[in-house]
């Protein structure tokens, strides 16, 4: 069992959110189950998230519950062809929908699993083609990643990738960018869009996400603990 930190903070202020804590089940570097509980400054619990890989190492069931948000959001069902979706808030009920299921798809946490399994022709320049299933927005959508540069993390050498649409919508929506380490394939920093909900704006956090090795400065002071 892999038990570590994510530290959060906002990708335009730099002020910092939450805490992220991780408990994996790894096996050849590869996610077998996972839990996430976010928790803010103060230490109250803002969500958590299950996820388990019976049925596909790239399309896991999982639930994300955020009581914080009243929202809740998940794949019930992976099936030979479809997937099961659903949503809730405390504005709408409970939505469902069945995805098509199709070849080099990934949601949630399995997308941690197919970065992972293509890192290598990643970090030589080629582009992998993929749909994202994506629960909150009860469909699935094509996407692209790419190398975009090298970087250092803690003084380490790293390599950034751009995760974007597809299609025209990537001149609307800003692409997520992940800094991966090579020898490890292990995620060291990400950017983009948040599990947590903003309970002033209703919408998910931007946020900048890094799993240092030791607490940075700013993260408060008592640390919820690795269990």
């Amino acid at each position: 069992m892999l038990r570590f930190y994510g530290y959060a903070y906002d990708l335009k202020s730099g002020e910092y959110l939450y805490t992220e804590v991780y408990n994996e089940e790894l096996k050849d570097g590869f996610l077998q189950g996972c839990t996430m509980k976010y928790f803010a400054i103060d230490g109250h619990l803002l969500g958590q998230k299950k996820v388990e890989f019976d049925a596909d190492p790239y399309l896991p069931l999982y639930q994300l519950d955020l009581p914080s948000a009243n929202y809740s959001e998940g794949i019930t069902q992976v099936g030979a062809d479809s997937i099961e979706m659903f949503k809730q808030s405390a504005t709408k009920p409970r939505q469902t929908a069945m995805v098509k299921r199709t070849p080099n798809m990934a949601a949630d946490a399995g997308f941690t699993n197919f970065m992972v399994a293509h890192l290598p022709e990643l970090a030589s320049g080629k582009t992998v083609n993929f749909k994202l299933g994506v629960a909150g927005l009860l469909d699935a959508y094509s996407f692209r990643a790419r190398r975009v540069g090298n970087t250092e993390f803690e003084g380490q050498p790293a390599v950034n990738l751009s995760i974007e649409p597809d299609s025209l919508l990537r001149y609307l929506v800003d692409p997520l960018l992940l800094t991966y380490d090579i020898p490890g394939k292990r995620l060291l920093e990400y950017r983009g869009v948040s599990d947590v909900i903003n309970p002033a704006t209703g919408k998910a956090y931007t946020v900048r996400v890094a799993f240092y090795a030791k607490a940075p400065a700013d993260a408060p002071r008592n640390l919820p603990p690795l269990q």
